[in-house]
């Protein structure tokens, strides 16, 4: 079975946590809720993460704004065995660079539009 990322997300606070086998988490009083990840852009800003290969592995970049009230947060490689993740600033260039994994999933995650994936080939 091929490992996915769950992350859940509190509707009042904003608190996000991943979980490494799913199961119901409270957080202020309420359930949290489990992120989908979409696939397909349907808005102007991009949001899935894109990937060159290169001589280190792969460089992953968001095409997406990075602004203090509108950036992606965070990008992560998951395999079978194991979790790559950065954490991004506004003001910053939205990527990053990790190891080249056939089969691996890339994740984005925009503070304003939620999470997005993309699977390495």
């Amino acid at each position: 079975m091929k490992k996915q990322l769950i992350i859940k997300k509190c509707n009042h606070c904003g608190g996000m946590v991943e979980v490494i086998k799913d199961c119901k988490i409270k957080c202020c009083d309420e359930e949290m809720v489990t992120l989908v990840p979409n696939t397909v852009e349907a808005a102007i800003e991009k949001h899935i993460p894109t990937y060159e290969k290169t001589t280190e592995g792969i460089f992953i970049r968001v095409n997406h704004v990075m602004e203090k009230e509108h950036y992606i947060e965070w990008i992560a490689l998951v395999t079978d065995n194991k979790e790559y993740k950065v954490t991004l600033y506004p003001e910053q260039n939205a990527e990053c660079e990790f190891p080249y994994v056939p089969g691996s999933t890339l994740y984005a995650y925009c503070n304003k539009h939620g999470l997005w994936k993309q699977t390495v080939e």
